[in-house]
């Protein structure tokens, strides 16, 4: 899947920056794996875990590129016990001045692809403080006319360092299109 992202332009016309959308493939691990140590939000995988979500993730995971460089990503997965749902693991993207708000838009892309495909929820989860996340939860939530629910997942005493409590947002049910 590939899918241009467009930005509204100086003149109020719609342009296109050039980012791609697609499918991850397991040869996108590394510079993945790259762009999620540089993220102060992620919590680190090694490079073998982006290879192996992308051989069996691929279909509900997203790559963001520019110029054949990955500059964005989304990983998640629909829940085996609950199939409506889909869970985003960790999404990231390059900070650059040009393309504004693109870690929100590639999980609204990732999320919006598995509402298409059925999910009636979207969830994830956040440590307590992740006020960044909870904006673009909060307004994906707001767009789509879908509630969201909070519940403490993890308590930070279940982490062996010193970590946040996690928290998981639920959105959802999805209104019918």
């Amino acid at each position: 899947m590939t899918t241009a992202l467009p930005t509204p332009g100086p003149s109020g016309r719609t342009t296109q920056w050039g980012v791609q959308y697609r499918t991850p493939r397991p040869a996108d691990a590394p510079a993945v794996w790259r762009l999620a140590e540089r993220s102060a939000a992620l919590d680190p995988n090694g490079p073998h875990h982006y290879a192996l979500w992308f051989r069996d993730f691929a279909d509900t995971s997203l790559v963001a590129t520019l110029d054949e460089e990955v500059v964005g990503f989304v990983t998640g997965y629909r829940r085996p016990e609950a199939p409506d749902t889909y869970f985003v693991w960790q999404y990231a993207a390059v900070a650059r001045f040009a393309l504004p708000f693109l870690d929100a838009e590639l999980f609204e892309a990732a999320a919006d692809r598995e509402r298409a495909r059925g999910a009636r929820y979207v969830e994830t989860t956040a440590a307590t403080g992740s006020q960044g996340l909870v904006t673009v939860l909060e307004q994906y939530a707001r767009r789509r006319s879908a509630p969201v629910r909070t519940a403490l997942l993890f308590p930070a005493e279940r982490f062996p360092a010193a970590h946040a409590d996690e928290v998981l947002y639920r959105i959802g049910p999805f209104p019918a299109s």
